[in-house]
């Protein structure tokens, strides 16, 4: 279970990105449903610990996710809006440099993890083409390769379906569906309804800093039965 309770945050310009939002996240897809300019990069930010609140707490299993900013990080997968890579690196290279990152020191296990990882996002044909050459949906596949390296508790996906024919997000769709667990809380950040409506149990929609409604996919859309043509 994540708890998120009461976060605020204002930027150095005055613009007021995050106002009192709390929600309780149980295992499964979580959908953050919002325009852009709402506040969900800065709540996926402070939830994955590149960015301070000015108050509140973020807690998972009763550890404080925000002051334990390394164990954090050791159960966290995190696919940002935007991903960089070197593009002078192969497919296999980039994962290979993650995973050592990630803290997986054994090379045999290593070595196995990125075969594995490359099958699930269906790259092993492409295993030693260099990133350079990626279109943007073998991009996003590569992205949520390394989200799952060290097989996280929480994982988080900013935007990742923007920019992707509808064949791609298909298959984006899958391998979400397949990352999340009884074990695992998925937090989908969106502003396509389509994301929300096909992976997610339950959703929440914000909207200038606030969170406006808590429910499930199928709530939400009778809510406006009748109301929109």
């Amino acid at each position: 279970m994540l708890v998120i309770r009461d976060l605020t945050k204002t930027y150095p310009s005055g613009v007021q990105a995050l106002r009192g939002v709390s929600l309780d996240l149980s295992h499964g897809v979580f959908g953050l449903l919002g325009p852009n300019g709402s506040g969900k990069t800065t709540l996926m930010k402070i939830v994955a610990t590149l960015l301070e609140p000015d108050s509140g707490t973020v807690e998972m299993n009763g550890a404080d996710l925000i002051t334990r900013k390394d164990h954090t990080r050791r159960m966290l997968g995190y696919l940002p809006q935007d991903f960089g890579l070197y593009p002078t690196l192969t497919a296999w290279q980039m994962l290979n440099y993650l995973a050592k990152l990630k803290g997986v020191t054994n090379k045999k296990e290593r070595h196995a993890l990125i075969d594995v990882l490359l099958e699930r996002v269906n790259l092993s044909a492409e295993r030693k083409q260099r990133l350079g050459g990626f279109s943007g949906g073998m991009r996003q596949r590569l992205g949520i390769a390394q989200a799952l390296i060290g097989d996280p508790q929480l994982i988080i996906v900013d935007e990742p379906t923007a920019g992707l024919d509808p064949e791609e997000r298909v298959r984006f769709h899958n391998l979400i569906s397949e990352s999340a667990s009884e074990n695992t809380v998925v937090i989908l950040s969106t502003h396509i309804v389509s994301d929300v409506a096909n992976l997610c149990s339950q959703m929440a929609i914000i909207r200038k800093g606030k969170i406006i409604s808590v429910d499930t996919p199928r709530q939400a859309v009778d809510q406006l039965r009748g109301s929109v043509w």
